[in-house]
């Protein structure tokens, strides 16, 4: 399994990490000034993203409560649900969300969910499908069978994060199906964020997945129905339905001794047909209680696992693309200051990954051009060849404070 870039640790502890490294410099009160303006520039850079995002979003919104002020042309939300997927996809990457990939969903749909429930999607319903997942691990979970008797260990990925991004398909596409989704809008675009999410069970993440019954729960049922079916026409219909064929077959002339039904027999083969009815009703019962079994499985498990829906995933995705990107930033400038002769990208981020393997045995795949990136963007290191210098914290906060003070900058007209 290769190693994620996402960094298991909170923004605060991350600070709390660094400044351990430069404690030595003696310089605890300027680090944390340099930490609050570093963080107050990345939260404000996002804002204008969030904004974007919302704007862009507001014509497919299912959940919206306002009003539309004037009604868009095609055109316009083609062009607004573009804008929207660009920025989407770029505070998921941001956020070191990864992109599941065709062969995943795939997987999923072939492999055996750990909650026994069979689960199939209409792909054709949607426009656009994207997932993208966060923090994969491997887990192992104990499943019971038999009524308990019997367990097995079962070992799967698991995803810490799944961000869904679902487009439907107009209204006249359901028509022709003469079929509407329920709970969804045709032609809406769905966000969600779930967590702790198997890979085996991405399927149950789709709107319009609806539960089948396995293989082993039909043989199930039919075993049950084929042996109380045949209890239930031997003990309460056999005499009834021998006498009924020798009647029939005299009928039809294959049979010349007469038969005779008397209004006793003809009571026996109405009690065995209303028993036969109440047992076909019985199984059928089985059958409908087992699904809603599962169905209330499959919600039971979505419940806890739904993180934030639709226009609220966006302030949650981009708190993480925040602390992301500050992160980064801090771990570089840092690991920067304390090799004042500069480093390179690759030492830099050699130094960074065998820092957190050492020091917190945590593997990890460092984002170092992105990091390096917003540095230079935010002017607080300089480039000598191939080697990256870091400014003093006296210089860095100042360079940080002149530009947060240029953010805006009207001239008097």
């Amino acid at each position: 399994m290769a190693a994620d870039r996402f960094i298991p640790f909170r923004k605060q502890d991350i600070i709390e990490m660094c400044l351990k490294e430069v404690d030595q410099l003696g310089s605890e009160v300027s680090f944390k000034q340099f930490c609050e303006l570093l963080a107050s520039f990345i939260h404000f850079e996002y804002h204008h993203l969030l904004e974007s995002l919302k704007n862009d979003y507001a014509p497919f919104d299912p959940n919206a409560d306002t009003r539309q002020l004037r009604e868009l042309t095609s055109q316009q939300k083609i062009h607004a649900r573009n804008a929207f997927a660009d920025n989407f996809s770029k505070v998921l990457n941001a956020a070191n969300f990864e992109k599941i990939t065709e062969q995943d969903l795939q997987d999923a749909l072939t492999e055996e969910s750990l909650f026994k429930v069979r689960l199939e999607v209409e792909f054709d319903d949607f426009e656009q499908v994207v997932f993208f997942r966060r923090g994969e691990s491997q887990k192992t979970e104990t499943i019971s069978s038999l009524w308990g008797l019997r367990k097995q260990n079962i070992h799967f990925t698991n995803y810490d994060r799944v961000a869904v991004f679902i487009t439907l398909k107009d209204k006249t596409h359901f028509e022709r199906k003469k079929k509407l989704p329920i709970g969804f809008e045709p032609g809406s675009t769905i966000i969600k964020l779930f967590q702790n999410v198997p890979k085996a069970d991405l399927e149950m993440l789709f709107p319009n997945s609806e539960v089948r019954m396995r293989r082993i729960d039909k043989v199930i049922i039919s075993a049950s129905a084929i042996v109380g079916g045949a209890v239930v026409l031997v003990t309460k219909l056999g005499a009834s339905i021998i006498l009924l064929a020798a009647l029939v077959a005299f009928w039809l002339g294959w049979r010349n001794e007469s038969v005779e039904m008397t209004q006793q027999h003809f009571l026996s083969f109405a009690i065995g047909v209303g028993v036969l009815g109440g047992f076909v009703f019985k199984e059928w019962s089985k059958f409908k209680n087992r699904k809603i079994k599962f169905m209330k499985a499959l919600s039971d498990n979505l419940y806890f696992k739904n993180l934030d829906n639709n226009a609220g995933v966006f302030h949650t995705l981009i708190d993480a693309a925040e602390e992301e990107d500050f992160k980064e930033a801090l771990l570089a400038y840092t690991f920067l200051l304390k090799s004042p002769e500069g480093l390179s990208a690759q030492a830099l981020d050699q130094e960074i990954e065998r820092w957190f393997a050492q020091t917190y045995q945590c593997t990890l795949d460092f984002e170092i051009s992105d990091a390096l990136g917003k540095l230079e963007r935010m002017q607080l290191i300089a480039s000598k060849g191939d080697l990256y210098l870091p400014l003093c914290l006296t210089v860095a906060k100042q360079k940080l404070d002149t530009q947060w003070d240029n953010f805006f900058s009207y001239n008097n007209v």
